[in-house]
């Protein structure tokens, strides 16, 4: 009889040592499983509060009667705007910076704006500008150190700006120095991000 109450309690210490593990490991993986849906929610958040202000940025500078918001792209990331593309004076940029600070959530606006000349582009320029554009994609397709996909090329007036993503900054670099080779390019301003 003293065997088997013996079994018996150690058959009890046993399962109440598997019930209290599990229990643990279930407590452990749950607060786990919080954890990384805050992660989650705080970075779906940061994208929507970035969207948000992008789309606030771009309703400020259409109603902004002053500036040709057409010609400017506006980007966030954890607050931080970047207004590029073409304006036609340095006052039309600071005007467009001036409208993107004054949007709720802002924390800073980078400007990579560039001053086209105000008079109208010539037909003749227009045209020298779309071949210079297209010689300078064909370069960048060709040049095997550089990812061209996502990279976007725009000339004005000769002047080449380039924007989009590259994976590292020996790519950005090498795709400033191939757009600076070509026929046509008076200069080239490189708005590469790198991305991982």
């Amino acid at each position: 009889m003293k065997k088997s109450n013996f079994a018996y309690s150690m058959m009890a210490i046993v399962l109440g040592t598997a019930v209290m593990s599990t229990s643990a490991l279930a407590a452990d993986t749950t607060s786990s499983a919080g954890a990384k849906i805050d992660s989650s929610i705080k970075k779906v958040d940061n994208y929507m509060g970035d969207s948000a202000i992008t789309a606030k940025v771009k309703s400020a500078l259409i109603d902004d009667k002053a500036i040709k918001s057409t010609d400017i792209s506006v980007k966030t990331e954890h607050g931080k705007v970047t207004l590029s593309g073409f304006v036609s004076s340095q006052a039309e940029a600071e005007r467009a910076v001036a409208a993107a600070n004054k949007v709720e959530g802002v924390k800073s606006v980078s400007d990579k704006l560039h001053t086209k000349d105000a008079k109208e582009q010539s037909v003749k320029s227009y045209a020298g500008d779309t071949a210079t554009t297209a010689s300078v994609k064909a370069k960048l397709l060709a040049e095997d150190g550089v990812s061209s996909g996502g990279v976007k090329v725009e000339t004005n007036d000769g002047v080449v700006q380039l924007s989009g993503s590259v994976k590292n900054q020996a790519e950005s670099e090498r795709a400033e120095s191939v757009a600076k080779a070509v026929d046509g390019v008076k200069s080239v301003k490189n708005d590469l991000k790198i991305e991982p």
